[in-house]
């Protein structure tokens, strides 16, 4: 037997035609050597696998009959971190590898097709990010289950997975998967189950899939995925699961759905745009277990037949447009209590009209959610609800329900979450909701609720919000309420009639909000408050409070908001009111105040440096507050939540899809307002997105320049998988960015893009935006990113600097500028990172300013940094360099020479022009010097471009693209 032997990074590969035991020994003994655990408590879980023994007697280890080679390797659940050795590729008489369940980095290795005996792979539940499957994926013709769900894999389906022609499970959910669904996956006759869930897939449906007459699931959940459903996937009569929720399918779901897919279990539809009425045939099923419509555009009524459904688990149709109809139009609530198992109920978000049944009470014993809110009910709330002994969430707001609380509602043990908000529900709030102690969020607001708050609420010892506003509730606080230590969301008791002084609010160390404004308190601001570490929100406006405000008050850190107004408060304003450096609305008018707001909270505020202070006199107190131009002290950021955002970007649909960047999405969206907005939405799985999102707003909030682009708000929030969001919400600049401008995407008045005039104005605004933020911001910022997918044109072709993503604020220290930044990773976009970033220096304006030079050179050039000419050492600065002593017009963007030499090379003032373009190419180079010590400073650049433009608009006005222009005379004559 010969053994060829090759050495790779400490992984031994081998490679026969006879392989044995021992080659399959050394195989494990490289994957055990790359793989490591985090349990300290107990001996390695392969401390088994060692040379003195046989791999057939080690820990997942499994070999054929006679012990001569290994079979099956089964590793999940281990918790193994690591790398997956390219050895694995030796085991080649393998039939199953399951690592599933474990933290394996790194990318699967393309030896994974040595494997022609392998029937499963299970490599689910890792931390995967690429998949290196070559065009050899043929060899793995015997393989029956592929399951990669659940990793980091970003890549396309590979379209020769067709050559699996036994696979039956195909899992590929919950990673980064995009492209389109590969149409050749029709061919794979034995699959039975597709599951793609949870990536970036695009692309309709292929109708090919049609033909997998053994198709058991299909879920296809949260992708890019669009367009019509095609009818022969409603022919798969063998089709278990069916799962097409959160994409952007339309049209209508077919009414006999139930009568072709007989065997159906799981029907997910949610999160689309179908339209059409709810496919009644879906209610003759009396196997199914989950029914799910919601978010989309469904009519009509709900459809007769649910009393056949014994089994169902969950019947979810909220948040379309369903209608009742008739007397007993809500007896589908009564049909419901025949299915037992029912944990599940929303119907809220429709026009669903009526008095709510008193058989609701009889609804399954297993029910934990049911979501009522955001319909037109009436009459009371049934009593009988109080029979739901396993309910969790009761969310019934947002009707015209009337009636008392019904005392039953204590009844309800397990009650998480109760919403009763935006009725007519009056009388007293019952005691017995107090005994709802495992209670974590409550919502009584908007209501006609009279009467004092319960005492019985100090027994909510797993609280986390409470809002009772909008109310005619009377007394004073409860200080039991005040001393719920989980209480750490919101406390919100605004617009009642409460009166009495504030209690101590020291025992609420981890609250956010506390909104005690428009009620009757009266008496002193407690200092205890200060004890409050995590308060955000003070809200006390609209009371009777008096004395002064407590210097306490400055030791909230974290205060972003703090409304004092419209009270009886008076002395001087806090000087420590300036340690509150993250505040953004301060309002202290309508009290007896006196003295000046300090000096670093006004400069917290972000407001002009030419503020100024309002000093007026009534009833011969002084009172100060803050002003602008606008009279006001700053008015309040646009407020907008996920669902606005989502529903102005059409559900952030491919076709709004105006850009992708390092940490996010941008889609161009409509506000109800009207207003045409850039929304660009962060990837929060993303290392780095969270700490972008707050450098964009740090950098940006208190940053106001006609060149940058202008952030209206931002939104942290969570979608409708309860996952994270953050989006922040720009103008939206109709001309796109100067990228597209340059690489040829965009025209312009004509077929030759950017003019002369265009581009050094373009320059100019871009230079102007720079030297503002280096030397104009009250704190300078390095933007650390510029290039010209930064750039952004509106429909005058100004040019406005954005996506601050990677910008960082700099603080002085002596007489020089340093980046508050730590660390020491490489920031900015390949071809214009400046070359000392590279040895180690942090952010620095000279950085800045090198990047504007590459942009420079390439805005006049037409070349970007990494052109392919660009090869063997040449870079772009050195190519206009070399061409800088001889003849600049070597380097002159073709299109710019087409409009400065109007196809007459002979003309005259053609050395004006290209004189002009000399002197910017001479500014570009001068930003780009190695040195960051050698390169001019913004400001200089800024001068030199204006000379340039100046020189220009002397000689001829080319801001025409056709037509030039000479002043003779001082007259403009046409030529």
């Amino acid at each position: 037997m010969i053994l060829i032997i090759h050495f790779d990074f400490n992984n031994l590969v081998v490679s026969s035609t006879t392989l044995s035991i021992t080659t399959d020994k050394e195989a494990l003994i490289s994957l055990k050597s790359q793989l490591s655990n985090n349990d300290t408590s107990s001996s390695h879980p392969l401390s088994s696998w060692s040379h003195n023994s046989s791999p057939c007697n080690w820990t997942g280890v499994l070999c054929d009959k006679h012990n001569q080679r290994v079979t099956g390797l089964d590793l999940s659940g281990f918790g193994f971190s690591g790398n997956l050795s390219p050895c694995i590729g030796n085991l080649s008489s393998l039939q199953s590898l399951q690592l599933q369940d474990n933290q394996l980095t790194g990318i699967i290795p393309s030896q994974i097709t040595n494997l022609y005996s392998l029937r499963v792979l299970n490599m689910s539940s890792n931390r995967f990010e690429r998949i290196m499957i070559p065009s050899n994926l043929t060899n793995l013709d015997e393989l029956q289950i592929l399951d990669l769900s659940s990793n980091k894999i970003v890549s396309r389906i590979p379209e020769d997975i067709s050559s699996l022609k036994k696979l039956q499970v195909l899992k590929l959910g919950r990673n980064s998967f995009y492209g389109t669904i590969p149409q050749s996956l029709g061919n794979i006759s034995s699959l039975k189950n597709i599951s793609f869930g949870t990536n970036s897939l695009t692309g309709w449906i292929p109708s090919e899939l049609g033909k997998l007459h053994n198709l058991i699931e299909l879920d296809l959940t949260l992708n890019n995925l669009t367009g019509i459903v095609s009818p022969v996937i409603y022919n798969l009569s063998s089709l278990v699961n069916l799962a097409l929720a959160a994409n952007s399918f339309w049209g209508e779901m077919p009414y006999d759905v139930g009568h072709k897919l007989p065997k159906l279990l799981v029907f997910n539809f949610c999160f689309n745009k179908f339209t059409g009425r709810i496919p009644g045939s879906l209610h003759n099923l009396t196997n199914i277990r989950v029914i799910r419509m919601a978010y989309n555009r469904l009519e009509g009524t709900v459809p007769p037949g649910l009393g056949n459904l014994p089994f169902l688990h969950m019947y979810n149709i909220g948040h379309n447009k369903i209608v009742t109809s008739g007397v007993n139009s809500l007896d589908f609530i009564t049909s419901l209590t025949n299915s037992t198992h029912l944990k599940f109920l929303a119907i809220d978000g429709n026009m669903l009209e009526g008095v709510i049944p008193e058989t609701i009470g009889n609804l399954s014993k297993e029910l934990s959610n049911l979501y009522m809110g955001g319909n037109r009910f009436n009459g009371s709330i049934p009593s009988s609800i109080g029979l739901l002994s396993s309910l969790k969430l009761l969310n019934l707001s947002h009707n015209s329900i009337s009636g008392e609380i019904p005392k039953e509602l204590g009844q309800l043990d397990e009650l998480q979450e109760l919403y009763l908000d935006g009725n007519k529900i009056s009388g007293a709030i019952p005691n017995s909701l107090g005994n709802l102690i495992k209670l974590n969020k409550i919502d009584l607001s908007k209501n006609e609720l009279v009467s004092r708050i319960p005492i019985s609420f100090g027994n909510f010892q797993n609280l986390l919000y409470m809002d009772l506003s909008s109310n005619k509730l009377n007394g004073s606080i409860p200080v039991e309420i005040l001393n719920l230590p989980t209480l750490s969301n919101v406390l919100n008791l605004s617009k009642n009639l409460l009166s009495g002084s504030i209690p101590e609010v020291g025992k609420l160390p981890t609250i956010a909000t506390i909104d005690f404004s428009n009620n009757r308190l009266y008496g002193n601001i407690p200092s205890s408050i200060s004890s409050c570490l995590s308060l955000e929100k003070l809200l006390l406006s609209k009371n009777i409070l008096s004395g002064s405000i407590p210097k306490a008050l400055g030791d909230l850190r974290g205060l972003e908001t703090l409304d004092l107004s419209s009270n009886l408060l008076s002395g001087s304003i806090p000087i420590e009111l300036q340690n509150l450096l993250v505040l953004n609305l301060l309002n202290l008018s309508y009290n007896d105040l006196e003295g000046a707001i300090p000096s670093a909270v006004v400069l917290t505020l972000g407001l002009c440096l030419t503020i100024g202070l309002l000093l007026y006199m009534k009833y011969t107190m002084v009172k100060v507050t803050a002003t602008t131009a606008s009279g006001q002290l700053k008015p309040q950021a646009l407020l907008i939540s996920y669902d606005e955002l989502r529903l102005a970007t059409e559900e952030f649909s491919q076709e709004n899809l105006i850009g992708v960047g390092s940490f996010g999405s941008v889609y161009k969206g409509y506000l109800s307002q009207g207003n045409t907005v850039a929304v660009k939405v962060l990837d929060t799985l993303r290392t780095g997105s969270l700490k972008s999102f707050f450098a964009e707003c740090e950098a940006m909030k208190n940053s106001r320049h006609r060149n940058l682009v202008k952030l209206i708000t931002s939104c942290s929030s969570v979608d409708f998988r309860n996952n994270s969001f953050l989006a922040l919400v720009y103008e939206y600049l109709s001309n796109g960015s100067l990228e597209d401008w340059i690489k040829g995407r965009r025209n312009h008045a004509n077929e030759n893009g950017l003019n002369l005039m265009e581009r050094v104005n373009i320059a100019i605004d871009v230079a102007c935006a720079l030297d503002y933020l280096h030397n104009d911001s009250e704190t300078p910022i390095v933007h650390c990113d510029l290039k010209p997918s930064n750039i952004l044109l509106d429909e005058d072709m100004t040019a406005k600097i954005g996506d601050f993503g990677l910008a960082r604020l700099l603080i002085q220290r002596s007489t020089n500028q340093v980046s508050i930044s730590s660390t020491h990773v490489l920031r900015g976009s390949i071809g214009y990172i400046p070359p000392e970033y590279g040895w180690g220096e942090k952010p620095s304006a000279a950085g800045d300013v090198y990047s504007f030079g590459i942009v420079l050179l390439e805005l006049f050039s037409g070349k970007t940094p990494q052109d392919d000419c660009f090869t063997g050492g040449l870079s772009i600065t050195k190519w206009v360099q070399s061409a800088f002593e001889n003849k600049t017009v070597q380097v002159i963007d073709p299109q710019l020479l087409s409009l400065i030499f109007h196809d007459d090379p002979a003309r005259e003032d053609t050395n004006l022009l290209i004189h002009c373009v000399n002197a910017i190419m001479g500014v570009g180079m001068s930003c780009t010097l190695d040195n960051p010590d050698d390169r001019i400073g913004i400001r200089v650049a800024v001068r030199q471009l204006k000379a340039a433009r100046d020189s220009l608009m002397k000689k001829s006005d080319i801001r025409s693209p056709t037509k030039s222009y000479y002043l003779i005379n001082n007259a403009k004559v046409e030529i």
